[in-house]
């Protein structure tokens, strides 16, 4: 039996975009800073690393498409903060930016990573966002990484 998994190793040649929402930003900055941290621990150039800001989560998709078609990026890594509120705004946003970005995905054939926070409240987002391993930025770097990585051993260029 043949078996195909991705390791953390990415080498010094992977271009990894980010697109972070500003919206939360005092979440999704740490997440931000997660994950580009994991992403020079495995040897990933800052100067192949390219940071995409954009309004809020809704936006997400939309950038992440653009990147996809033009950007030569071998993974895009997609960061933002969801938080419950009082009205059903939270349930139509988080579905619209799942499905996108899981379209998106299928579509360019290229790893995109959901690093999209979705909480009840504050407190849940600062957990997942903090300066430990507990980020979900630094989860979402590793996921790209093992992501590329896989597709690169699928290819036979591992």
């Amino acid at each position: 039996m043949r078996t195909f998994e991705g390791k953390m190793r990415v080498g010094r040649h992977a271009r990894v975009s980010v697109v972070v929402s500003r919206f939360n930003g005092f979440i999704t900055e740490p997440l931000l800073a997660g994950a580009a941290a994991v992403l020079r621990e495995q040897g990933v150039a800052d100067d192949a690393i390219s940071v995409h800001w954009v309004p809020g989560a809704f936006e997400i998709p939309v950038a992440a498409g653009r990147i996809a078609k033009g950007e030569k990026a071998d993974a895009i890594v997609c960061l933002g903060a969801l938080i419950r509120g009082d009205t059903p705004h939270f349930d139509y946003i988080s579905a619209e930016v799942t499905r996108g970005l899981g379209a998106l995905a299928i579509e360019h054939d290229l790893p995109i990573v959901y690093g999209i926070l979705t909480c009840d409240d504050v407190k849940q987002a600062r957990a997942r966002s903090g300066d430990d391993a507990a980020n979900k930025g630094r989860e979402a770097a590793a996921v790209a990484i093992e992501m590329m990585d896989l597709f690169r051993t699928m290819d036979g260029r591992a």
